[in-house]
């Protein structure tokens, strides 16, 4: 949540920073502001509460000139939305500004502290405790104040910094929040994530919990650790072009990465498979240490959690290993039992979500294995686990999942055989069976885009209703939940998911003439019991709507909506029922005129507990 910025060089910085934060408003965010120190060594600062777009503007009529400065995009936790509390933030004498994504646990008995000293508080944030720490601390170093500063604090952060003390240089902090830093021969650059880099440089360092790094006017970068010792940095290449984070001629980011997903799919595939087995480095077990796994946690939150649904269906009905699936936020504080003999399976898109790293952590504590299931290079979660399996979606832009939820799923089809395969229980030719049904899916997915025109006419059901229901069984229970989810988020319309079975106890209340009832059914091994629950929500009037098997007459009497599905295998339909609802939740959000790429309240990037 949230984005920072800075930058110091021969540039002009105001414009830099601008395109920076552009480029950091999928994270999600209410305010922006921007200072900049001029050539008197003076700062100057604009913040308003709304887009970039509204700070750009502004800064059209009264420019901010200067070649060193810092930038945010702000997402509320302590305070309400407005300028007051936007970033950055000054300290007393206006001579410190500090920006901070996170959050600052003991803020309140700090400010109580700072206050007793004398200092004026301007927000009702959390973060503004931070440039006052560094006023009352500075030592001359504005790096060397900033280590003594997070002795202080307790909680998550990201720390962007500068002074009129040090004109061109600028102090940065990280801790629990993402921050990468460039050195690059147009200057020196730091920022939440690489995407805001990406048009200035390949190769960016990613900042490690405890590190600190200062970056001077010349476009150096020197890294150092709470104690000051000076570390060698490990540049990461950014492998995909994530300058190609634009619309392209698409209306939305949601529309083109749905759009996408067929060449997704194709190279985190070609990628992972070769001449008919799965290659998973990341795993680096030998046969007799797959046999010892007893047991496998998979930790997510969101869109992830359900991928992590049906990574336990495939893992343990073919390899035969009990999986616990929990939401993070949960297992956090769960009794969990956990030792050398486990694995773990961390799945985020961001690579940064604050709960799912905090469980990975306590599991590799106590002894598990970790594999990261992640999209974004040097995220936090892949350089803190044994593994990574990157999805390869490239940039995904809008808050809302897409792309990157169907790698998740084919990444965790591709663990569950290799699992399979490496326990002895799944022989190479029905491995190779397996991943030739896998392979068969982007081409499968590019034939529903071209039937898109069927999730429209399903949206139609949902025009003037005030909440709605999905449903499905067995492994397709998974993609009713990621169906009602995708819905809430981009058309605030409410959505409830249970398993078809489940309806008749307790759900089916709600259903009354004109309710809207969405049912997952291809043709599997629990088609029948479906069906009947189609019809017991149809007699009492519900307009339903199904993601069915091409040619299945059977269902044609209970559905007044049906979204074909062209022939996979039956394990293989949650990945391509997720583009027809993916398509349709769309359909709905546009109807009801909301913004589908950026939905009010939510963070494409959630790095606060």
């Amino acid at each position: 949540m949230c984005g920072v910025m800075g930058y110091t060089g021969p540039k002009e910085a105001e414009q830099l920073l601008l395109d920076g934060l552009f480029a950091l408003e999928y994270r999600g965010y209410d305010s922006a502001g921007i200072a900049v120190l001029d050539e008197s060594a003076h700062i100057k600062m604009v913040k308003r509460l709304g887009k970039v777009q509204m700070l750009s503007d502004s800064l059209k009529k009264k420019p901010l000139h200067g070649t060193c400065g810092i930038a945010h995009t702000r997402w509320a936790t302590h305070g309400v939305p407005s300028e007051r509390n936007a970033h950055p933030f000054l300290d007393c004498s206006k001579r410190i500004v500090v920006a901070h994504n996170g959050i600052i646990e003991n803020y309140a008995d700090l400010k109580t502290e700072l206050r007793a000293q004398g200092h004026v508080f301007t927000s009702d944030t959390d973060s503004e405790v931070v440039t006052h720490l560094v006023e009352s601390m500075y030592d001359g170093s504005l790096v060397s104040t900033l280590r003594k500063v997070c002795m202080r604090l307790e909680g998550a952060w990201a720390l962007v910094a500068m002074c009129s003390m040090e004109p061109g240089t600028i102090a940065v902090a990280r801790k629990g929040s993402p921050l990468v830093v460039a050195p690059t021969p147009e200057g020196a650059f730091a920022a939440s994530d690489l995407t805001a880099l990406a048009p200035h440089t390949s190769d960016v360092i990613p900042l490690t919990d405890g590190q600190f790094a200062t970056l001077s006017q010349d476009g150096t970068v020197t890294i150092t650790t709470i104690d000051g010792t000076v570390v060698e940095p490990e540049p990461i290449h950014i492998d995909w072009d994530v300058s190609s984070a634009t619309l392209g001629g698409y209306p939305d980011f949601m529309k083109k990465e749905i759009s996408e997903q067929p060449q997704a799919l194709s190279r985190l595939l070609a990628s992972r498979v070769a001449s008919g087995t799965v290659e998973l480095d990341e795993l680096s077990m030998d046969g007799a240490a797959l046999l010892n796994i007893n047991r496998i946690y998979i930790v997510a939150c969101g869109t992830s959690y359900h991928a992590g649904l049906y990574a336990k269906k495939l893992i343990e009905r073919w390899a035969r290993i009990p999986v616990e699936v929990d939401v993070a936020s949960e297992m956090l504080y769960d009794e969990v039992l956990a030792d050398e003999h486990t694995l773990c399976l961390a799945i985020t898109q961001s690579g940064e979500t604050a709960e799912t790293l905090l469980c990975s952590r306590k599991l590799r504590r106590m002894g598990a294995k970790v594999i990261a299931i992640t999209n974004v290079l040097g995220s936090t979660v892949a350089t803190e686990a044994d593994g990574v399996i990157y999805l390869q979606s490239g940039p995904e832009v809008s808050v809302a999942s897409t792309k990157a939820y169907t790698a998740m799923l084919v990444a965790s089809a591709l663990v569950a055989l290799f699992l399979a395969h490496g326990r002895g229980l799944m022989g190479s030719g029905e491995i190779a069976q397996r991943l030739a049904e896998l392979e068969r899916v982007p081409a499968a997915v590019a034939e529903i885009l071209d039937r898109q025109g069927l999730a429209k006419e399903a949206a139609s059901v949902f025009e003037g209703a005030t909440s709605s229901l999905f449903l499905g069984r067995g492994l397709n229970s998974a993609s009713a939940r990621e169906g009602a989810l995708k819905l809430k988020e981009i058309s605030y319309l409410h959505a409830e998911a249970y398993p078809s079975g489940e309806m008749k106890h307790g759900p089916i209340a709600v259903i009354d003439k004109g309710y809207p009832v969405v049912f997952v059914v291809p043709q599997d091994d629990v088609h029948a019991k479906t069906l009947s629950n189609m019809a017991e929500v149809l007699a009492r009037g519900a307009d339903v709507v199904a993601v069915a098997s091409d040619g299945d007459a059977e269902v044609l009497p209970y559905a007044q909506h049906i979204m074909w599905l062209p022939p996979t295998a039956e394990w293989l339909t949650p990945i391509t029922s997720a583009v027809y609802l993916q398509l349709m939740a769309r359909y709905v959000a546009l109807s009801r005129g909301c913004n589908v790429d950026r939905p009010r309240n939510l963070a494409k990037s959630v790095t606060t507990e």
